[in-house]
């Protein structure tokens, strides 16, 4: 498999890596955009936009710029090295997801213009307090009434949602709480009424929201998809997620890497720089090892996530986040190790590489269960 870069896709890597090395060179700016109102600089939103990242995986005839995982990875990858706390994940990846995979076109000639230009941010409005990992375990309902759909229950951490001017909320049509079939997916503008949000700050300096939603009514041209069919729509955008997640821890992982042995390259003790110490040595090569590997099945997942076989992409893509979550920690413990106190101090950029790979190695499933996706399909090789 040719896992060389074309020449397009390497410059659009040169241009996100460098617009995102400009925006965000120094924690103080991070800082000051995560500052913001929403988490984030609205300007900077209109930016990625005319770099032509927010409409970057949508068709063209849609509206889009054609591209596909590869070119999400690209600019997720460098966005996360730089730590920009922008909701493309949320916004982008898993709202614009589903609308790519579940939309009509009258929808998508609809939304992926605007997303495009920047004037929309979506939201992906689906887990809820009990189901943990569970993707069928849906609770909230959506009744058939005069003209459309009443939706009633409530959602738990969802991304980015304070910044969205509409959300994607799946809700049970039919059947029982935990029962594969019977989910839809709607398009429920924010402001909606009977809709309560309250949003929070998360621990990696990033934002989501709880929602409650009481009687809320969305018309018939809300559905997304057919009803009662949506759950192959939401695995594959979670898996899609994962993916781009992946591919982020692998940009925090490597510019964590770089600092701490720029760290190791620089610091001092008995007179000499600690650097030359063949044991720091080591666990410098550790951690590179470990992020190689996390590159390598970040690799993996992006080439696995565009297949419409679940079967196959499932523990593809389950396999690929334990490799993610065991480097992530390898690394991010390392790093704090050689830093000493420093590297635990909120006012060092390391810390806060640290913390958001903490906060990615239990998004979307942790480690024990996506182990458990593996084993289910009988191993890599028993699911191909």
């Amino acid at each position: 498999m040719d896992f060389d870069l074309t020449e397009e896709q390497n410059l659009l890597k040169d241009s996100v890596t460098r617009w995102a090395g400009d925006r965000y060179g120094s924690l103080e700016r991070i800082e000051a955009a995560r500052r913001q109102p929403l988490g984030f600089d609205e300007g900077t939103w209109a930016q990625l936009a005319e770099l032509g990242l927010l409409g970057l995986p949508f068709a063209e005839e849609d509206g889009g710029f054609g591209g596909g995982p590869v070119e999400t990875m690209i600019a997720v990858e460098a966005l996360g090295r730089h730590l920009a706390p922008e909701p493309y994940l949320a916004s982008v990846v898993l709202g614009g997801g589903a609308l790519r995979l579940a939309g009509s076109a009258a929808q998508r000639a609809e939304y992926v213009p605007a997303i495009a230009e920047g004037g929309l941010r979506l939201a992906f409005a689906h887990g809820e307090a009990q189901a943990r990992y569970d993707r069928a375990d849906v609770a909230t309902t959506a009744r058939q009434v005069e003209g459309g759909y009443r939706l009633d229950g409530a959602k738990s951490v969802v991304l980015a949602a304070d910044a969205a001017q509409t959300l994607v909320v799946s809700a049970r049509t039919a059947g029982d709480r935990r029962d594969e079939a019977g989910i839809s997916l709607f398009l429920v503008p924010a402001d909606a009424p009977g809709l309560t949000l309250k949003a929070y700050p998360t621990q990696d300096g990033g934002r989501a929201a709880d929602l409650v939603l009481d009687g809320v009514t969305v018309p018939a041209e809300a559905l997304l998809g057919a009803a009662g069919a949506a759950l192959p729509v939401i695995e594959r955008v979670l898996d899609e997620g994962i993916a781009a997640l992946c591919a982020e821890a692998v940009g925090l992982m490597d510019a964590l890497h770089a600092l701490t042995v720029d760290y190791l390259k620089t610091r001092k003790q008995f007179g000499t720089a600690i650097g030359s110490f063949q044991v720091l040595q080591h666990r410098a090569v550790d951690m590179l090892m470990a992020l190689e590997q996390a590159r390598s099945m970040a690799l993996y997942a992006t080439m696995m996530a565009g297949s419409d076989d679940a079967a196959e992409r499932g523990p593809a893509i389950a396999a690929a986040k334990v490799q993610i979550n065991r480097s992530a920690r390898l690394v991010g413990q390392e790093a704090v190790q050689l830093h000493g106190g420093i590297g635990m101090t909120l006012e060092y950029l390391g810390a806060h590489l640290f913390r958001r790979l903490t906060t990615i190695e239990y998004l979307f499933g942790d480690t024990a269960h996506h182990l458990r996706r593996v084993s289910a399909a009988g191993g890599l090789l028993g699911a191909a």
